[in-house]
C-alpha cells in the first residue's frame, strides 16, 4: 500500500484540521490543574446537545460557535469535558446538557456538524468535532459492559469508570474504509444506498471487520456492494466522522474488473462515470454529489481534479 497524504494538503479535509488546539491529554486527571483551568478568566466553554451546539452567523459572512466565560456556562456537575487548549493558552471545555440554552439576543442558532461544519472555523470545526463525539459516547455508554453496573465520568470526559468493578472504559472510535474506485478507463465507480433518495450518488463505503486489514476492508466492501474486483489500493487522509462515532480512512482503489453487479440490501445502483459524464450528470440534476462535509467529495474531487459542480 502506498500513501498518498500529499494529495490531501492543497486544502484541508473538513473536520480533520487540527485548528491550533493542542489536546493537552496530560491534563485530563489533574484535578487541580482542570479546576484552575475552569476557573481563568480567558476559558472559553460551549454547550452541546443532541449533537448541536449554538452558533452565530456575524456579518462579515463569518459562523462561529458561541462561546462564553465559564462564570457564564450553565451549572453542571459532571458533563464537563476539557478539549484542549490553543497558541494563545486559551482552554476550552464543552458542556453536555439535555437542551441548548436560550440566548437573550436571539442572534444565535442551533446547528450540527453536518450544516455547520463547512461553515465554522478550523478551530470551532475541530472543537465541535470532539465534543459531539464526547457526548454521543457518554450518552450510549453510561453502564459498565463487564458487570451492568452505571459508571462515572472521569479524565475530564474521556473515561467511565465503574466504580464496582473498577473497570474503566474509553471513547470507541469504528474504523470504516471509503474508497473512490478507478478502472483501465480511468473512470470512477459510485454507488447510491438503498435508502438514499433518487439520484444521489457517493463512492463506496464500510466498516472494518474484527482480524482485518484496511486494505483488506477496502477489496471486500468493493466486492460485497459493487461486485467489482479490486487490486492496486492507496491510502489518501482520515476523517472523524462522529455520526455517530467513525474514523473514515479513505482510499484510492484500482478495479481489475469493471463489471458491476450490486448487492441489492446496501447498494440500490452503481455506475461508471467518466469526467463528463459525471459534470453533465451534475449540471443536469441527474445525479446529486456528496456534501462538501464529507470525505467522499474530496475523494471524488482528487479523481475529477478540481472541486465538483454543483447543479
Amino acid at each position: 500500500m502506498t500513501t498518498s497524504t500529499d494529495h490531501a494538503t492543497d486544502r484541508p479535509i473538513t473536520l480533520s484540521a487540527p485548528g491550533g488546539i493542542d489536546r493537552s491529554a496530560h491534563h485530563r486527571l489533574d484535578e487541580a490543574w482542570l479546576a484552575a483551568a475552569w476557573s481563568h478568566p480567558t476559558t472559553r466553554v460551549f454547550v452541546v446537545s443532541g449533537g448541536q451546539a449554538l452558533v452565530d452567523d456575524a456579518p462579515d459572512g463569518r459562523t462561529e460557535l458561541v462561546m462564553t466565560p465559564s462564570f457564564e456556562a450553565p451549572p453542571t456537575e459532571n458533563h464537563r469535558y476539557f478539549l484542549g487548549a490553543d497558541q494563545e493558552g486559551v482552554r476550552y471545555f464543552a458542556l453536555q446538557k439535555d437542551s441548548l440554552p436560550g440566548r437573550m439576543d436571539q442572534s444565535a442558532r442551533p446547528a450540527g456538524l453536518r450544516e455547520a461544519g463547512v461553515l465554522l472555523s478550523e478551530r470551532d470545526a475541530g472543537l465541535l468535532v470532539h465534543a459531539v463525539a464526547l457526548e454521543n459516547w457518554q450518552r450510549l455508554h453510561r453502564f459498565c459492559s463487564r458487570c451492568g453496573q452505571r459508571t462515572v465520568i472521569a479524565a475530564a470526559g474521556h473515561i467511565r469508570r465503574c466504580p464496582a468493578c473498577g473497570a474503566e472504559h474509553y471513547p470507541r472510535t469504528d474504523p470504516a474504509v471509503i474508497m473512490l474506485v478507478k478502472d483501465d478507463q480511468d473512470r470512477a465507480l459510485l454507488g447510491r444506498q438503498v435508502h438514499w433518495p433518487e439520484g444521489r450518488f457517493s463512492t463506496l463505503a464500510g466498516f472494518v471487520e474484527p482480524g482485518e486489514s484496511i486494505e483488506q476492508a477496502v477489496v471486500r466492501e468493493v466486492a460485497e456492494e459493487a461486485g467489482v474486483t479490486v487490486g492496486e489500493v492507496d491510502y489518501v487522509a482520515s476523517q472523524p466522522w462522529p455520526f455517530p462515532s467513525s474514523l473514515m480512512l479513505g482510499f484510492m482503489a484500482r478495479a481489475t474488473s469493471s463489471r458491476i453487479q450490486v448487492d441489492g440490501e446496501e447498494i440500490h445502483e452503481a455506475r461508471w462515470f467518466s469526467r463528463d459524464d459525471l459534470r453533465a450528470a451534475i449540471e443536469s440534476g441527474e445525479v446529486l454529489p456528496p456534501s462538501g462535509i464529507s470525505i467522499a467529495a474530496r475523494l471524488i474531487e482528487l479523481w475529477y481534479g478540481e472541486p465538483l459542480p454543483r447543479g
